[in-house]
């Protein structure tokens, strides 16, 4: 049994936790502590305050996802202004074993370690995720992460998975009515290129919702995108909620085509903003679209949707890849 702290580095927050590991498996996951990054002039000072709040010994080991590509020697993150050097890490923070992985490599991780009671039903059979094959991963946030898991069916002793990374939110949008036409034309001229991401993500709301407004020769009235996604959820703006159908109706075409590329027998919605959604898709366009794959469709039916429900998939995720990358040291 191996103790280790988790840690996630977002753009506003940065969460710890302490994670028991034994086998390649998770033990338990200690209450998170959140620290505002604004707060701390480095990654070095927050980890040390965190220390501070256990009251104890942190252990020699940690495992961090990070809000950006992890190559190079040097990582900067977005709306975050600490600069972190991986080579660095192990001496400033008196580790001895590091493990360091992408934000959505994490959540992958999370995917194929939670328990059932954290996958939230969405569509397709009600059956738990397939033990053996590819499970697609989408997560609308602030961009679009796409991803998978490979379930190979070694069960304990081995490591039975392997997460499958990708830029699959950087494809193209393909429009299939005529307010996507729409949305493409808007855009086109602004992006050049117009990827899912510019719809499938936080901004992506207000793409969608402006365009909507100049089809229907309406002001617009939410100021930004925080209290656009507001009003979508609770139902307070109809033009908002509409936006909100269509992004649902968009992310169900994606995952659909993200499970017919993987060769997926099973897709999980996952992001801050999927997580957002859980009580929203089930009753959207999303399962019609995600259906509609022409001759596939029978196929497609057949795959279970579910929506990962654990309120810190970024430290559950980074203390799994850790336990997987160390599953064989003594």
């Amino acid at each position: 049994m191996t103790e280790i702290v988790a840690v996630d580095i977002g753009g506003t927050h940065t969460r710890f936790a302490i994670a028991t590991i034994e086998g390649g498996q998770i033990l338990s996951l200690s209450p998170e502590v959140t620290l505002k990054t604004a707060g701390h002039a480095s990654f070095q000072l927050a980890w040390e305050h965190f220390g501070e709040e256990a009251g104890r010994p942190l252990p020699r080991a940690a495992a961090i996802c990070v809000a950006c590509p992890i190559s190079g020697d040097v990582l900067k993150l977005t709306n975050n202004p600490w600069v972190i050097h991986p080579a660095r890490l192990p001496e400033q923070l008196g580790v001895d074993r590091l493990s360091l992985v992408n934000d959505f490599a994490a959540v992958a991780h999370a995917v194929a370690q939670v328990e059932e009671g954290h996958l939230h039903h969405i569509c397709g059979p009600d059956v738990p995720l397939p033990d053996k094959g590819v499970i697609g991963i989408v997560g609308p946030g602030t961009g679009l992460g796409v991803g998978g898991l490979l379930r190979t069916g070694a069960g304990a002793g081995g490591a039975d998975y392997h997460v499958l990374p990708s830029e699959g939110g950087h494809i193209e949008f393909a429009p299939l009515d005529s307010i996507e036409d729409a949305i493409a034309r808007r855009l086109r001229p602004r992006f050049r290129r117009v990827s899912v991401e510019r719809i499938l993500s936080g901004p992506g709301l207000v793409n969608i919702y402006e365009t909507l407004a100049a089809i229907e020769g309406r002001a617009i009235t939410l100021p930004d995108d925080k209290a656009l996604w507001a009003a979508a959820l609770d139902g307070s703006d109809a033009l908002a909620v509409a936006a909100l159908d269509r992004f649902c109706l968009s992310l169900g075409s994606v995952a659909g085509d993200v499970a017919l590329v993987q060769g997926a027998s099973a897709m999980v919605i996952a992001g801050g903003l999927g997580y957002r959604l859980a009580n929203h898709l089930p009753h959207s366009g999303f399962q019609e679209r995600f259906t509609a794959k022409g001759r596939f469709e029978a196929m497609m039916n057949r795959l279970p949707v579910r929506l990962i429900t654990h309120p810190q998939p970024g430290l559950l995720g980074a203390a799994a890849a850790f336990a997987q990358e160390h599953l064989h040291e003594h």
